[in-house]
């Protein structure tokens, strides 16, 4: 399989393009990141936009919240360096884990911030990650849509025009480009472009409701709201990322000494290195083996590709820890099938026909990998 020479990132890579040195253009665009940008002028973009909001409705902005390393710094960076009241909208996704929620209280006491938090209906929930599973091979389908829908209709509902979201997609993905030099709106045409898979909420209930009992409000959390209403609210969605330049490592450190936020093991990563990376959902090695099932690599691989970019690994560390850390099956796979009532001969048979060329998984090789510390405290739902 055909690999980026600078980062290591595979052709398998969703937007990748390689250019004559074969270098990605994931590489390329974070080069104008760091050399060509300018950042104070960004800067200056970003407290003119926050002076036409502050104080002029009920709050500040919105921060939609996950309780990660990104939005937790968001929230953090608005509060310290803008002294803004921002609404802060939690979507619960169904997985959040102990040390997350244990974050999540201690950063809304130290910020003093008011919070919303939705979970949708468990059941609901279990059928749409099966038919996305099925159609994507990506069982993450209500958490895309909800995290980013459901914020925006809260922000018509309290009438907070200004909503605030952490890292741009140009830090991971060519879907949008920091070499294009604009700042990327997260709006309607974003979310159909990646977010939702192609599947609208009402492509999936016309999906599901021929065998499932479903009420159709209990979609519109994961619908976009209305243009008209959005732009009765003269609405503007930005990323945090597109007005400072993003630097994980930097930021995790700063939350974790601010806040006492605190990292986490992570199913398929190396503690020592990314215990701040994705430590929000009990899904998310099974997410990440999906990802190395259908494409050939997994978190570990884009991770250290963002490190090599930043000058913290070389390509030959970064290749011992592929080596090392990616392609074991999480055990949180076993609560997974569990939920979607479905054993592991079929996950693989529906994950195997969307694999991309040139990968083919060969499931007859892999090993699960170990447990993490609080694998007994995840939520589970066992069989009579």
């Amino acid at each position: 399989m055909k690999k980026c020479t600078r980062c290591g990132l595979p052709e398998t890579y969703e937007t990748i393009e390689f250019d004559a040195n074969g270098v990605c253009n994931i590489c390329r665009q974070q080069q104008f990141k760091q050399g060509a940008i300018d950042w104070s002028a960004r800067k200056t973009m970003l407290d003119d936009l926050i002076e036409q909001y502050r104080g002029k409705y009920d709050y500040d902005c919105l921060v939609p919240f996950s309780g990660g390393k990104d939005s937790t710094f968001t929230l953090y960076h608005l509060i310290k360096e803008y002294k803004l009241k921002p609404l802060v909208v939690q979507f619960n996704h169904g997985f959040m884990r102990p040390n997350l929620l244990a974050n999540n209280e201690r950063t809304f006491k130290k910020l003093g911030v008011d919070v919303i938090s939705f979970t949708p209906n468990w059941k609901v929930v279990k059928r749409l990650m099966r038919e996305a599973l099925i159609r994507k091979g990506d069982f993450c389908w209500h958490c895309h849509t909800g995290i980013f829908a459901y914020p925006m209709h809260l922000a018509i509902k309290f009438n907070v025009p200004l909503v605030f979201w952490g890292e741009p997609s140009s830090e991971y993905t060519a879907y949008y480009d920091y070499r294009d030099d604009v700042v990327e709106e997260v709006d309607e045409a974003r979310f159909n472009r990646f977010v939702n898979l192609g599947i609208t909420a009402e492509d999936m209930k016309g999906m599901i409701e021929k065998d499932f009992d479903l009420d159709p409000r209990d979609l519109t959390p994961y619908t976009y709201p209305a243009l008209r209403d959005l732009k009765k609210l003269r609405y503007r969605s930005v990323c945090l990322g597109s007005f400072i330049p993003w630097d994980v490592k930097r930021q995790s450190r700063l939350i974790m000494d601010e806040l006492g936020w605190q990292g986490d093991e992570v199913e398929g990563l190396p503690p020592h290195l990314y215990s701040y990376e994705k430590i929000e959902c009990a899904m998310q090695g099974v997410r990440d083996y999906l990802k190395f099932a259908k494409r050939g690599y997994s978190r570990v691989t884009q991770m250290t590709a963002l490190d090599i970019r930043n000058g913290r690994l070389t390509k030959e560390e970064a290749d011992r820890l592929v080596a090392e850390w990616e392609g074991k099956k999480p055990p949180s796979l076993e609560l997974f099938l569990e939920f979607l009532e479905m054993d592991e001969n079929e996950f693989n048979e529906i994950v195997a026909k969307l694999a991309v060329p040139p990968h083919s998984p060969d499931f007859k090789t892999i090993q699960w990998g170990p447990r993490t510390s609080d694998f007994d405290r995840w939520y589970r739902e066992r069989k009579a």
